[in-house]
């Protein structure tokens, strides 16, 4: 984890290095900032699902998967076996949701973010996946 000394979880931004958007390093700091969040825990309650983002740009596919269990996350850089649902987007799109400047439901409705797979699933961790944006603006990151 990217951090400083004095690094308490859900602490203060400035406890933090910058990290770079999507890199391994903000996988592994947004995982441990989830994890240390009870609302997180509270709202991923019971719910199991694996998760595949794609993120697509001018230099390629980003690609980032995240696995939902037992009110923990786990995350890491790359593709997963079988998700339960995959959810692409274009950086640009990534960027706003990650700094809440667009709604997911908005960014679904105008095409902004493709989901296959099982919505239903989804519909039931909004709660926890609405959580993400939230730790997100704790951390420093670079877009």
């Amino acid at each position: 984890m990217a951090i400083l000394p004095g690094f308490r979880p859900g602490g203060p931004k400035e406890a933090f290095v910058p990290v770079q958007f999507l890199s391994e390093e903000w996988t592994t700091e947004l995982k441990g900032r989830l994890n240390a969040t009870d609302s997180f825990k509270k709202a991923a309650g019971s719910a199991s699902a694996t998760l595949q983002q794609v993120i697509t740009g001018p230099d390629g596919e980003r690609r980032y998967w995240i696995k939902i269990q037992g009110g923990s996350i786990d995350m890491g850089q790359g593709e997963i076996d079988t998700p339960d649902a995959t959810i692409t987007q274009d950086y640009d799109t990534a960027v706003a949701l990650a700094k809440s400047e667009l709604n997911p439901v908005t960014a679904f409705m105008s095409g902004k973010l493709r989901i296959s797979g099982n919505m239903m699933l989804l519909m039931q961790l909004q709660g926890a996946i609405s959580e993400l944006p939230k730790v997100m603006q704790e951390m420093d990151v670079d877009y």
